[in-house]
């Protein structure tokens, strides 16, 4: 539908609901199920520190029962390199990760912590696994993931998506398209992601050196009125009718 441009679906907030009363339902992998067949490309699912929505059971089953390639959001820890390796998803996000935030608030620095991340990307992607980092739609930021050889950024969308419509707004929007065609000249494959919505998608979907969109909490949170399916079926509409009007 959308060409080039693939939709990841992050089904964190799921389990969320699932963790707010306790036991299995909502069940994370029927949500995964239910995107699969509504047309995602992949399944996100971030595995934080406190175990906060995903749970390591969740990881396991999403590996062992969707086809779908399975990114995994993960802080840079010894704790989630070991699962990483242990399941071998398609792809690993590495994020940063602070206990008391209530989701991932900005970019990784991945200048600044250079030294850091390397072990962790040098180990996942010898492993077979490809490895993304989340940064700012900042140039040094995209500089420094090269340099740690990193095949995957996605820009982190949230300034964008946060900032009320207007001057402001397309401002940012312009750091994000900046910042998608310098990893392109890098040769990085850009992704992006963070606060996106109906309303904020399609100017991002319309960048053609972004290939992929990952979308959670929105997407979770409309299909209390309106159903996953249907909430995905229509940002995919949106995605791919921005895409192939910035085509012609």
């Amino acid at each position: 539908m959308s060409g080039d441009l693939r939709l990841g679906v992050n089904i964190d907030h799921v389990a969320t609901i699932r963790n707010a009363r306790g036991g299995l339902h909502p069940d994370p992998l029927r949500a995964a199920q239910v995107a699969a067949a509504a047309g995602a490309d992949g399944i996100t699912a971030h595995l934080r520190e406190d175990r906060r929505h995903i749970d390591d059971r969740d990881i396991a089953r999403l590996r062992a029962e969707i086809d779908l390639p399975l990114n995994l959001e993960m802080a840079a820890t010894e704790e989630m390199l070991a699962i990483a390796l242990r399941h071998k998803p398609h792809a690993a996000c590495i994020v940063p990760e602070k206990r008391e935030e209530r989701t991932t608030e900005g970019g990784l620095d991945a200048k600044g912590g250079f030294d850091k991340l390397l072990p962790f990307v040098t180990r996942l992607g010898e492993a077979g696994i490809r490895v993304s980092l989340f940064i700012e739609p900042d140039l040094t930021q995209l500089d420094a993931a090269k340099a740690l050889g990193a095949p995957v950024v996605e820009l982190h969308t949230g300034a964008y998506c946060d900032t009320p419509a207007g001057p402001g707004r397309l401002a940012q929007l312009e750091h994000v398209r900046t910042a998608a065609a310098h990893a392109e000249t890098l040769g990085l494959e850009c992704h992006a992601g963070h606060g996106l919505t109906f309303d904020t998608v399609e100017p991002v979907a319309a960048i053609l050196t972004i290939k992929e969109l990952n979308i959670g909490h929105f997407l979770i949170g409309e299909a209390i009125f309106s159903g996953l399916e249907a909430a995905i079926l229509r940002m995919r509409l949106l995605m791919g009718e921005a895409r192939a009007a910035s085509k012609r």
